[in-house]
């Protein structure tokens, strides 16, 4: 396992990052997965024993119970506390309290609470804003991030599914200020979701931010079950949960050029997906999934590949994006002012 600087921090996170969304399974998320206490803890164990020290919840995933059996795993196993980054997040409802949801220093403070409570731990190492709140001021809740920070119970803040614009926006008030600033970004990231190369991964690299993709197979479409003559896997998420969003036609196109790189390096379609989001610019630690120990530990592989520049050269024009404006014309007037 490799280890990458977590943005401006002096932090040193796991190239891997081990997400949490399969535990539980309450509600809408039990489609994604419903894994319970000791199959919690037996994938803890192989998360730590293959050198991943980057953990990543949110207490939104199963409505806290994901928190839970997180942190009773910590317990359980009898982990060293400060060998764990562990990330968790706030802005999805939680109850059907008017109040209970958002990103209002009110709820800010409340789910900071909670999250500890649940968790069994008395400080979160990063926190992330979950999504857009379009009813809170964006300086009300840098202020109300930064103030979080300074009662000790949440070391860093980071940023979640933000417009790049908002994004800027929020630095530029923590700057004014003094106040505490985003140290990285997670962000939907995947070659069937090549998005946020866009606005996101430049901003990002020109304020040292570290970004952490999620769902880098796409919600298991790139995961190598999923083919034109085979449009259901049976046992994926995607057969009841068809999120994120992609364009499939183009997504069987980039299966079909992976599926060929994979052969060479004799892995998996997954390993290779996996490998490609790992060497991307600006990325710090890719978030992981898994519902069982062989899953898990076919993911953790992936770090073991090595690309060839013709591997990435195949990938790349087949998951190219579309050029959109203003960026072809940004790119066509760049040209005047390259040495030659």
């Amino acid at each position: 396992m490799k280890y990458n600087f977590l943005g401006n921090t002096g932090v040193v996170v796991s190239e891997l990052c081990f997400g949490t969304m399969t535990f539980g399974g309450k509600g809408i998320w039990e489609a994604i997965g419903k894994i319970q206490q000791q199959e919690v803890n037996d994938l803890m164990r192989v998360v730590v024993d293959s050198g991943i020290n980057f953990i990543d919840t949110a207490n939104v995933y199963s409505y806290g119970e994901s928190e839970k059996l997180l942190g009773q795993s910590i317990k359980d196993l009898g982990l060293n506390r400060k060998e764990l980054v562990i990330a968790t997040k706030v802005r999805g409802r939680m109850s059907e309290g008017v109040n209970n949801v958002g990103l209002s220093r009110f709820h800010i403070f409340q789910s900071v609470d909670e999250s500890l409570q649940r968790l069994q731990l008395d400080h979160i190492d990063v926190l992330y804003v979950h999504g857009v709140d379009p009813k809170t001021p964006v300086e009300e809740i840098v202020r109300s991030l930064n103030d979080i920070v300074l009662t000790g119970k949440v070391r860093y803040i980071a940023v979640c599914n933000w417009p790049a614009w908002m994004v800027m926006k929020a630095i530029g008030i923590a700057e004014k200020h003094g106040w505490n600033k985003f140290v990285g970004m997670q962000y939907f990231y995947a070659l069937a979701g090549r998005d946020i190369e866009r606005e996101i991964v430049p901003l990002a690299l020109d304020q040292n931010l570290a970004i952490m993709p999620w769902s880098p197979l796409a919600g298991g479409f790139l995961s190598g079950k999923y083919t034109r003559n085979n449009e259901k896997a049976g046992d994926s998420r995607r057969d009841t949960f068809d999120f994120p969003p992609i364009n499939k036609d183009k997504a069987y196109d980039i299966i079909d050029v992976m599926a060929e790189v994979a052969k060479l390096h004799n892995a998996s379609v997954a390993e290779i997906a996996l490998a490609w989001v790992r060497l991307q610019k600006g990325v710090t630690s890719t978030i992981i999934g898994a519902k069982n120990v062989d899953q898990l530990n076919a993911n953790i592989k992936s770090t073991e590949i090595q690309l060839s520049a013709d591997d990435l050269k195949k990938i790349d024009e087949v998951s190219a994006l579309s050029r959109e404006y203003p960026g072809w014309m940004v790119e066509r007037q760049s040209a005047d002012r390259e040495l030659k």
